[in-house]
């Protein structure tokens, strides 16, 4: 097992950090072959020439959910996130050989919740493919860490995360006003089978497939914070069941 008090620290400090071997060879594949026998006629199925995307992962394909979360995994979600923590989201992203889809720089500022209602400090809000998203206060997005499980050696030739170091430390940070004479640019690398932990307020983009191989990744958001009583999240599984 890696060092994980190592991998907490980064996290922390960085706002990411990257974990390899923590799925062998096997175990990717036997993801992809559930994932592979999935019915995509779902609504939270989204599929172009650009991007395959499941949303509510782990609800749509619960067969996968034992073999997503192994006893490495487990571990470090325990001693890097916290046994207090619950899944709030997941998605599965497939990006093609040929896409040339890509993203800007930008923070994850929402959450998937169950319905809109009015409610203090609560907002925008948007709906993507009948799943309801709002801006919550910023003491929730600091709270959620995300975990991202790669199903195919990642880098800057397939779409990649590129992020800005200690960016999660500055609040709601713009884009539009990134200073590059005091950022810098950090490109994160991982191998089939690692995770990388990141922190949603990192500022993070990805580019262009240009080697012509795939990038499969499943996204989880953990938070240990309880939303107010009138609103819930829309995809929220307790620890407990998966640990």
């Amino acid at each position: 097992m890696p060092e994980i008090p190592k991998h907490r620290q980064e996290l922390l400090e960085n706002g990411f950090s990257i974990v390899n071997d923590i799925y062998s060879t096997d175990e990717i594949n036997s993801i992809l072959a559930v994932i592979d026998q999935a019915d995509t006629s779902n609504d939270t199925f989204r599929k172009t020439t650009d991007l395959f995307a499941i949303r509510q992962f782990l609800k749509e394909i619960p067969s996968v959910v034992d073999l997503v979360f192994t006893d490495q995994l487990k571990t470090l979600i325990k001693e890097v996130v916290g046994d207090s923590c619950f899944v709030v989201k997941s998605i599965y992203f497939d990006k093609p050989e040929a896409s040339n889809w890509y993203v800007a720089y930008h923070q994850d500022l929402t959450i998937s919740v169950d319905k809109k209602i009015e409610l203090e400090n609560f907002g925008p809000w948007t709906t993507k493919q009948n799943q309801f998203a709002v801006q919550p206060p910023l003491t929730f997005l600091e709270n959620i860490t995300t975990i991202r499980i790669h199903l195919d050696d990642t880098d800057e030739n397939n779409g990649a995360l590129k992020v800005i170091p200690k960016s999660h430390l500055k609040q709601i940070y713009r884009p539009e006003t990134i200073d590059w004479t005091q950022e810098t640019e950090t490109i994160c690398r991982v191998e089939q089978g690692g995770v990388m932990f990141m922190k949603p307020l990192t500022l993070h983009s990805s580019g262009r497939t240009i080697n012509n191989r795939k990038r499969r990744v499943i996204h989880i958001e953990f938070s240990s914070m309880e939303l107010p009583a009138a609103l819930n999240w829309a995809e929220r599984i307790n620890l407990e069941e998966l640990l």
